[in-house]
């Protein structure tokens, strides 16, 4: 049986200067526990900025949460606060430092920086109770600890599917699916290879 195929994490705090430090350790501890010791660096850099943006931008209050979630290969992050406005990346955001009269200005590209250091990131509104802003990375194989990095040996199976996987979204060459296709295209692309 493979134990903790997924882990999760989760601190309230207050958004204030001191406190980010302590949640940066605190978060590097957990990384390091889950042997994702690639990922402090970003994810640190991460909820840094998130975290920054709560201090600044959120009403009524600096109250959040941040979670970490690693469920297989997925790394999700998350910030969830109590003001419900929307944050927005804006174009100026995403220029190259030197494109703008104010490059040199220290703030205004959070949220830039983490749609850089991550493969996605997005906010899930919850009404008038606040938003969610959250990033995700890929974990490095064997990630899930000695549990997950053992199974194979001891229960001679692979973690990952050795079959191809599927995709229900129009790529070239490949007609857009449902999910009633899916044996069909996995048989074709089995025969294509």
């Amino acid at each position: 049986m493979i134990s903790e195929p997924s882990r999760y994490y989760a601190v309230e705090l207050q958004a204030l200067p001191s406190r980010i430090g302590q949640i940066r350790r605190i978060v590097s501890a957990h990384l390091r526990h889950w042997q994702l010791d690639d990922l402090v660096d970003p994810v640190q850099l991460g909820v840094t900025e998130l975290l920054s943006n709560v201090h600044r931008h959120a009403q009524p209050d600096k109250e959040c949460t941040v979670e970490l979630e690693l469920l297989l290969d997925r790394l999700t992050v998350s910030v969830r606060d109590n003001d419900p406005r929307i944050p927005v990346a804006t174009e100026s955001d995403a220029l190259d430092l030197w494109d703008e009269p104010d490059a040199l200005a220290t703030s205004g590209r959070g949220l830039a920086i983490v749609g850089a250091l991550s493969d996605s990131w997005g906010v899930r509104p919850r009404g008038v109770s606040g938003k969610t802003v959250w990033f995700t990375l890929t974990a490095p194989p064997c990630a899930g600890g000695p549990a997950l990095a053992g199974a194979e040996a001891r229960f001679g199976f692979d973690l990952v599917p050795p079959a191809p996987v599927v995709s229900y979204s129009r790529l070239a060459g490949i007609p857009l699916g449902t999910p009633a296709d899916a044996p069909a295209l996995a048989a074709s692309a089995g025969r294509g290879a």
